[in-house]
Parts: C-alpha cells; sequence; structure tokens
C-alpha cells in the first residue's frame, strides 16, 4: 500500500439530468489505502458523484481518473473499471431466484471467466469473511437485511476490487442490523482497502474515515480530518448540518 499513490482523482466534475444540476465542480482525489466518508444533506449529490465514479452515471462534464486511466465511454473500459472497483448500494441488489452462493460465483463466472471451481472457492472464502458461511445454500429471502448487505460486500469482494463504493450501505436496515454490516466495513478499512463511503452515520465517519467530505448543492463545500469536521467545522453550512445531526 502507499498512501502517496493517487487511486482516483475527479477534476471539474459536472453532471446534470435535463435542466436540474446535481453536480457542479467536483474535484476530488482518493489516495491508495484512504478511506474517505462523504456526507451532506439528501439531494446533496452524493450518491450521484458516487455513481459516477463508477460510471453508473455518465458525466455531463470534468474527468476521472482511476489509477492514471482517464475514464471513457468504451465498454472494454467500463468492465475493467468495474473488477476492479466494486460496489455496494442501498438495496443489495442480489438474485432472488439464486442461492447465496450462486449470487457470489456469478460475475467471477461471466466477467472474469473464472472457473466454476475458483468461483467457488472464492465466495466462500468472502462468506466465511463477512460471517456468513452457514448461509452459502440460503436465498435472499431466508435473509435478514443486515445479512444480505454483508453478502452483497461479499459478492463485490469475490470480484477482487481495490477499491471499494459504498452508497448508504445501512441506510435501508433497521437499526440492530446497522453494526453488523459497519463491523464488516470496519475490517475491510483495517485491513488497507481503498474505500470510498457515502453514509448518515456520523459515529463510523468519525470512527474509520481519513478524511471527510461534506457535499452540498452539489459541491463539496469543506473536507478534512474527521476532527477537523466534526470539532472544528468552518463552513457555516457544515456546522448547520452538523448541529442537526449529532
Amino acid at each position: 500500500m502507499n498512501p502517496d499513490k493517487v487511486k482516483i482523482r475527479v477534476e471539474h466534475l459536472r453532471k446534470d439530468f435535463g435542466k436540474l444540476e446535481v453536480l457542479r465542480d467536483v474535484s476530488a482525489e482518493i489516495r491508495e489505502g484512504e478511506v474517505v466518508v462523504i456526507i451532506g444533506p439528501s439531494g446533496s449529490g452524493k450518491s450521484t458523484f458516487l455513481r459516477c465514479l463508477n460510471q453508473l452515471e455518465e458525466a455531463t462534464g470534468g474527468t476521472i481518473t482511476v489509477d492514471g486511466v482517464v475514464l471513457s465511454d468504451s465498454q472494454k473500459e467500463m468492465n475493467r473499471l468495474r473488477e476492479r472497483v466494486g460496489m455496494v448500494f442501498q438495496h443489495f441488489n442480489l438474485f432472488n431466484n439464486m442461492n447465496v452462493l450462486r449470487n457470489l460465483m456469478l460475475a467471477p463466472v461471466d466477467l472474469k471467466k473464472c472457473s466454476r471451481e475458483e468461483a467457488r472457492e472464492r465466495a466462500e472464502k468472502m462468506l466465511e469473511r463477512v460471517g456468513l458461511t452457514e448461509k452459502a445454500r440460503a436465498y435472499p429471502r431466508e435473509l435478514s437485511g443486515g445479512q444480505k448487505q454483508r453478502v452483497a460486500i461479499a459478492r463485490a469482494l469475490c470480484m477482487k476490487p481495490d477499491i471499494m463504493l459504498f452508497d448508504e450501505p445501512t441506510s435501508a436496515l433497521d437499526p440492530e442490523m446497522v453494526g453488523e454490516v459497519l463491523e464488516v466495513m470496519k475490517e475491510l478499512a483495517r485491513e488497507g482497502m481503498t474505500m470510498v463511503v457515502v453514509t448518515h452515520e456520523m459515529g463510523f465517519a468519525r470512527e474509520v474515515a481519513d478524511r471527510v467530505l461534506f457535499m452540498d448543492g452539489g459541491l463539496i463545500l469543506e473536507e478534512g480530518t474527521p476532527e477537523e469536521i466534526f470539532r472544528h467545522p468552518q463552513n457555516p453550512r457544515t456546522q448547520d448540518f452538523l448541529n442537526k445531526v449529532l
């Protein structure tokens, strides 16, 4: 791990949906092994920013560079990007007609052309990592929300990514299930995974983040260490937001 290496560089990113300007001139850098947590009110552009990083949304303007390669709309390049950048969504997106093991094996077999034996071995290892070995044969409908989200994390890890993006991974969970998902994410952070996390979990941001970005109105209004953002915010909008949520 090289903390001086820039894994993701975003320059002057813009995203419009028709006449609605969601991202306005956003620039940021994420370094190798860094955990960057993005906070801010609903509608501030946080999730759209994350989806642009993985090319799930096509930017209106600006550039995104991952490991020195400027992203384009080339299908080959997007497929290669998605092999290296894992994403975990708010609503799990598991295939309900497949058991947990098959959900985890699907992408490595189809996209990485792994053998079924190799994909199965990897899937079983990732299930063990998230504490769900006993759920390999279960179907998503048989799992709790927290278990589904841990399966979704395991599924992303099966592609052997070196960057993980999390889009409000606990917001659809009952409160008692949040801790089990955050614990898996904390373990990934301890292992040095490069992570960008959009979340409303301020405790997680304080404990795990190397840097916190505060977004509002499609802009990054302030960034700094958790200490700087949570104890000494400088921007009046950051101060107002934190006064309401802490």
